[in-house]
């Protein structure tokens, strides 16, 4: 785990901790609920080993990653944003998306709205539901 470097960039209005390690083509991890960057580190070591460059960061409201107050501030669109401009950040333009549980419903969302950016996903432990447009997911009273 020495290999794995820390730091914090600032991304989208936020303070984002993010752990790397490797050189190479580019795999961002997204955690789960109530998970951290942590929990991919036996992944990242192993790909870095393989020639890939590994990201995890802690995502917004998790671990040393800055939590704003309202609860509006984390929509699916804050989120992606975020990681849109880690990856601006840290000069990347596609990446191999991996996500699992929470991470991997971002992920979906990161695909939907920036599918430029991504080379390749892997989602781990939730089911991909299409949505049926005549269910309403909201009742407005």
């Amino acid at each position: 785990m020495d290999k794995i470097q820390h730091r914090t960039i600032f991304v989208n209005g936020i303070n984002m901790h993010v752990a790397e390690t490797g050189a190479g083509p580019p795999v961002l991890f997204l955690h789960g609920f109530p998970e951290l960057w942590y929990s991919w580190r036996h992944q990242m070591v192993s790909l870095s080993s393989r020639g890939y460059r590994a990201i995890a960061p802690d995502l917004r409201g998790y671990g040393d990653t800055d939590a704003p107050p309202s609860a509006a501030s984390y929509s699916a669109l804050h989120i992606v944003g975020d990681l849109v401009s880690l990856l601006d950040a840290l000069g990347l333009d596609r990446i191999f998306l991996v996500g699992h549980d929470w991470g991997a419903f971002i992920a979906w969302y990161f695909c939907l709205l920036r599918p430029d950016r991504i080379r390749a996903l892997v989602n781990m432990s939730v089911v991909f539901h299409r949505r049926n447009p005549s269910r309403k997911t909201l009742t407005v009273s």
